[in-house]
């Protein structure tokens, strides 16, 4: 028998989408859009008309939908919702332009350069009284609530340890978006967050909460010589609830990207915790419990990454919420809090935030 609500959301009208912005990101979003259930690509809108009109031939976009400028997008009234997915120095100015035009917003992570930037954009948000959720694709996956269930229920026992890594090597470019200063660059903002919100998601299910900000951050760094930003960074979280999290970063250094929760009774590994099957299909978690000869594998089947990321959100938009559950802007906000502080305590502050207007 058909679940009511599964076909209730099947009968609604779809979530129109329009994306801010063309990059490859965009066009991962995009793809991902089309197997959502709840939603449809409708319009785009770039910096140039050249290149809305590229992505648009790619993505099926109508011509009367296409805009050749980012302005035009958030003008467009058949737009319900827009994927925001500019360099994140300019997420700031765009989500607030966004939220004044009236539209739901999906901003690309990290949602600001700061802590600052982001209560501006939260604000905005809940003045103009739509949805906004930074777009942590992985917590809208079944692998992600797996792990916090397998926490509460106690399959680890008390946790006491989060190893997490999100990181890469690639060559230093000057104007890349991944090594310019201009650009927010840097490891700690393009993936720590990603292993930063982990370890905030896992501490807060120990303590049966949907997440809880650490009340110590220390770090370490190094610095690019040239522009500035990390190209490797590691901290070490403490949580009032006796959760320790060592979290690592960077876009000039290989690592395993994985996550490992350690507690009294096992340990969790979990191979894939990022990017998780971006095309749907299974995915596994690694459970060693204490004692045993061999471990537990859970396996774990889902559908296309970004597509999981839309239809959250479209339920989100279709309820009347003000938030996103699998991440909302009080938990973005104490990330980026966080964030800083690892910042801070590696000696990293772009030249865009020194005497840096206020954005509220």
């Amino acid at each position: 028998m058909e679940n009511p609500a599964t076909a209730s959301a099947v009968n609604e009208p779809p979530l129109r989408w329009g994306i801010l912005a063309t990059g490859r990101i965009a066009g991962v979003f995009a793809t991902g859009l089309k197997s959502a259930r709840s939603g449809r690509l409708i319009a785009v809108g770039s910096r140039s008309a050249e290149s809305a009109g590229r992505f648009a031939a790619e993505h099926g976009i109508a011509a009367l939908n296409t805009h050749g400028s980012y302005e035009g997008l958030l003008a467009d009234s058949e737009v319900d919702a827009v994927y925001i997915s500019t360099p994140h120095p300019q997420h700031a100015e765009w989500v607030m332009k966004a939220a004044a035009a009236g539209k739901h917003i999906l901003c690309e992570k990290p949602l600001g350069l700061n802590y600052s930037e982001a209560v501006a954009m939260v604000g905005a948000a809940r003045r103009a009284g739509v949805v906004l959720m930074e777009a942590f694709m992985y917590r809208c996956h079944p692998q992600t609530a797996k792990i916090v269930s397998l926490i509460r229920e106690g399959a680890l026992g008390t946790v006491g340890l989060v190893q997490a890594t999100f990181s890469f090597c690639t060559d230093y470019q000057a104007e890349s978006r991944l090594w310019a200063n201009a650009a927010g660059g840097g490891g700690i903002l393009d993936v720590g967050c990603y292993a930063v919100s982990m370890s905030r998601l896992v501490a807060g299910a120990a303590a049966r909460r949907p997440f809880l900000d650490p009340v110590d951050v220390s770090g370490a760094g190094v610095l690019h010589p040239e522009s500035g930003v990390d190209a490797y960074a590691a901290a070490t979280l403490k949580f009032d609830n006796g959760v320790i999290a060592q979290v690592a970063a960077g876009v000039g250094l290989t690592q395993e990207n994985v996550v490992r929760i350690y507690g009294s009774a096992g340990w969790l590994l979990v191979p894939s915790p990022w990017v998780v099957n971006r095309g749907g299909g299974a995915c596994k978690l690694i459970l060693h419990r204490a004692g045993a000869a061999v471990p537990d594998e859970i396996v774990i089947e889902a559908g296309p990454l970004y597509a999981l990321e839309a239809d959250a959100f479209a339920r989100a938009v279709r309820a009347g919420a003000s938030d996103v559950p699998e991440m909302s802007t009080d938990d973005t906000l104490g990330n980026l809090a966080t964030l800083d502080r690892w910042r801070a305590a590696i000696g990293l502050t772009y030249e865009s935030e020194k005497n840096a207007p206020n954005v509220s």
